[in-house]
Order: structure tokens, then C-alpha cells, then sequence
């Protein structure tokens, strides 16, 4: 089983000095650089399209694609930012990848500026992982010595300069036009599309804002050819990706393995649920990805498996939950978060995320009606596709489809007036002890 894994960004994590330069050239880095400086920009850009990689931010958008699009011989200057504002309620593989190998990123942004034709980068990290803000500082550094940054990089002619960013804490800044007009000293808000970043970006110029980990596979992919990356995978969702497993597993970490891979398959490898415990529900991509169950071990965990399966893939980021879990709670503790995030823009993510707030608190008390389970659904669909950015869309995901699996489980609350996981309100525990 563990053949499944596939170790190309985490390779070298065990490494304790991963992060420098000595030990990423050690390991092959920036051959992938001089390679893709022989070739010509178009060139490297039809090798990421070849390649079949899309965005691993959540989107799923093809990279090469997104590139493209720039327009070439407009007068405006190009832009690279990397999205690095990682804050996805269980999703924790962009901060890793940044602390282990925060040169992968580095090589994968010159190659990507050099393709799009940009002189200036953006690394935009949340203000928060003080930590990794200093060891990208410090590649970035390593990297202008060396000179594979400023001036005439390895002698192609490309100038190019790096800036490492801190954000503000806005869980809204990571979507993408959120993310723009944050780094150009507003308010994080998003704005409205079209334009899209590609024409009118940063400071209104062409600019490509991809994630963390899509920018980090481009060295792979020019390293070792398109071929290499698409042979893995599944037909439409191409090469491998950094699966964050958390929560009631026996050995939570990152496993990095092709998409497609189930989380059957994944738990295998972490050990299984936790020990004398067995898999409740979970969710594939974040806490804003609709929820699964045990009856979905084996979806393929790529884009179009989860989509038919009535989720997303998200950020890959796992969240196992065993059968001590209270859904009820889960679900409010995930609408408080995104209520709080919410940047107020819109009425139906600002007002809709609050009412659906009070109205859990009230179901998970036991304090509610069996209508308000109807309520909640009413007001998810006032603002799905009625909210200014996809926010509101996915804010509403844990409410819905907790309902859809586990709605006996909120009616059950109402029965008793409170939570049955609470020994003082329930014999659930004691019937458990005594199995």
C-alpha cells in the first residue's frame, strides 16, 4: 500500500537542513531553472499546460492556462504572486512545504515569471506563521547571493526580484482578488470579475496569483518533462498533491500521493481512525467542502470524484472525525468561523453566515424546532450564488450537508433538549463503555 506514496515536494522534509540552499542544490535544485532558461517562455508555458497541472489552492483551474492568458507586448508590467494566506480550517500543507523547502517555491516563481514575462514577485503569507515569514526571508536572501535573483539570472538576461509579504489574518485574503487589493494596501475585499487579475491585476496590470504548491510542482514538471507529471494521477486530474490528514487519526502528518488516491487508502497508511474508534464523517478539502461519511471511503479524491460525490477537493485537507464527534457542534463551530471571516461585503454571506450562526447554537442546545433545520437550508440557498465571491457559496457547505447525512442527529437534540454527546444529557457514552 505504501507504494501509492509519491514523495517529490516532501522528498526531503526528514532532511533538518532542508531549507538551505547547499542541501536543495545538493537534491537537484535549480537545475529545473537553467532548463527552463534554455527554452523559450511559450515554450515552458505549453510544457505546464502539457502537463495537465491545476490550481491546488482549491480551484482546480489549469495553471498553464492561467499563464496564458496573460497578454504579451501590452507596455504594463507582469506580475507573479503566490498565494501563501493558507487558512482553511484543516488544511496545513503550504506552511510545511514553506518551512521544509522553501526553495522549491522559490525555483518554481522564477520559472513562472520567466514564462508570464514578469520582473517583480509577490509572496503573500499569512502575518501569523511569524516562522515561516523568516525562512522565506531567508531563502530569498540565499537566492540573490547565489544569483538566482536581481539581476541577469544565470546570465538569460531575466531581472527579477522577490518580495515576501505579510498579510493581516483575513481569511478573505485568500481569495484571489482579496488577496490583490490587500497587497496593494486595502481593505481585504474582493472585487468584481471581469476583469480578471490576468488583464487588470495588481495595480490594474496583468498578474497571475497562483498557490503555494501548484508553483511548487513547476520544477518537477520542467525537470522531468510534462509526460512525467500527466503519468500520474487520473485522466483529468493530472500528478500528485500533498493530502493533509488531521483529527482522530492514529498518525496525522502530510502524505503526498496522486490524485485519485481515497482516503481509504490514506488511512491505511496513517494507522486508521484512532484506536477503538471508528470513522464518523470527514471532509475531503477543508471545513468549506461539504462533508462525507464512512459510506465514501473509496471516492477517488481528485476533482471530479468528489464533485460527483457532492463535495470538492478543495485543499486536500482531511478533517477525521470518529463517532465521539457531535455534527451539530462541528457544523456551529465551522459557521462561527466563517461569520466571523466574513469581510461584510455582501448581505447574504454578511447577515446570512450570522443568522445561521444563532440558529445552530439554538439546534445544538436542543433549543430549536425541527423547522429550523428547514430554515437553515432556506437561508443556505439565499446565499449560494447570491453572494459577492465564492465565500458565501462555501460558507454554508458544513450546515447543508451535515443536515443532509446526520439530520436524525439534530432532531435527536431537539428530543432531549440538549446534546446527546454530552455524558450529563445522553447514556450514548454509557452504551458505548459498555459495548
Amino acid at each position: 500500500m505504501s507504494t501509492i506514496l509519491t514523495p517529490e515536494l516532501t522528498a526531503h522534509w526528514d532532511d533538518p537542513t532542508s531549507f538551505l540552499l547547499s542541501s536543495y542544490r545538493r537534491h537537484g535544485g535549480y537545475q529545473a531553472l537553467r532548463k527552463a532558461l534554455a527554452m523559450e517562455p511559450d515554450q515552458v508555458i505549453q510544457t505546464v499546460k502539457e502537463s495537465g497541472l491545476r490550481g491546488r489552492g482549491g480551484a482546480g483551474f489549469p495553471t498553464g492556462n492561467k499563464w496564458a492568458f496573460i497578454p504579451q507586448g501590452d507596455g504594463k508590467p507582469h506580475y507573479l504572486v503566490v498565494n501563501a494566506d493558507e487558512s482553511e480550517p484543516g488544511t496545513c500543507k503550504d506552511m510545511p512545504l514553506m518551512m521544509a523547502s522553501p526553495h522549491t517555491l522559490l525555483e518554481g516563481a522564477i520559472i513562472a515569471c520567466y514564462a508570464i514575462r514578469a520582473n517583480l514577485a509577490f509572496i503573500y503569507v499569512r502575518g501569523e506563521v511569524l516562522h515561516v515569514i523568516r525562512r522565506l526571508h531567508n531563502a530569498v536572501a540565499e537566492a540573490y547571493e547565489a544569483g538566482y535573483l536581481g539581476k541577469n539570472i544565470l546570465g538569460s538576461g531575466l531581472d527579477l526580484d522577490v518580495v515576501v509579504h505579510a498579510g493581516a489574518g483575513a481569511y478573505e485574503c485568500g481569495e484571489e482578488t482579496a488577496l490583490l487589493e490587500s497587497l496593494e494596501g486595502k481593505r481585504g475585499q474582493p472585487r468584481l470579475k471581469p476583469p480578471f487579475p490576468a488583464t487588470a491585476g495588481l495595480d490594474a496590470c496583468p498578474t497571475v496569483v497562483n498557490n503555494v504548491e501548484s508553483i511548487a510542482s513547476v520544477p518537477f514538471i520542467i525537470r522531468n518533462g510534462a509526460a512525467a507529471f500527466a503519468a500520474l494521477g487520473t485522466e483529468r486530474s493530472k500528478g500528485f498533491g500533498i493530502f493533509s490528514l488531521v483529527g482522530h487519526v492514529t498518525t496525522p502528518g502530510q502524505y503526498e500521493a496522486p490524485l485519485g488516491t481515497t482516503l481509504r487508502e490514506l488511512l491505511t497508511l496513517a494507522g486508521g481512525v484512532r484506536a477503538g474508534h471508528r470513522l464518523k464523517f470527514w471532509t475531503p478539502g477543508g471545513s468549506s467542502t461539504p462533508i462525507l461519511t464512512d459510506e465514501h471511503l473509496d471516492v477517488p479524491l481528485d476533482f471530479e470524484g468528489t464533485a460527483a460525490a457532492g463535495t470538492m477537493l478543495g485543499t486536500r485537507g482531511l478533517q477525521i472525525f470518529d463517532e465521539t464527534t457531535c455534527v451539530v457542534r462541528a457544523a456551529l463551530r465551522w459557521t462561527e468561523f466563517y461569520r466571523h471571516e466574513s469581510c461584510g461585503k455582501c448581505t447574504p454571506c454578511r447577515e446570512g453566515t450570522y443568522w445561521m450562526a444563532q440558529i445552530l447554537t439554538d439546534l445544538e442546545r436542543g433549543a430549536g424546532s425541527e423547522g429550523d433545520l428547514d430554515k437553515l437550508l432556506d437561508i443556505s440557498d439565499n446565499i449560494v450564488g447570491r453572494s459577492f465571491c465564492p465565500f458565501g457559496d462555501t460558507a454554508v457547505s458544513p450546515a447543508v450537508s451535515s443536515i443532509k447525512y446526520f439530520r436524525a442527529e439534530y432532531i435527536e437534540h431537539l428530543r432531549i433538549g440538549g446534546c446527546p454527546f454530552d455524558p450529563a444529557a445522553s447514556t450514548l457514552f454509557a452504551e458505548e463503555s459498555a459495548r
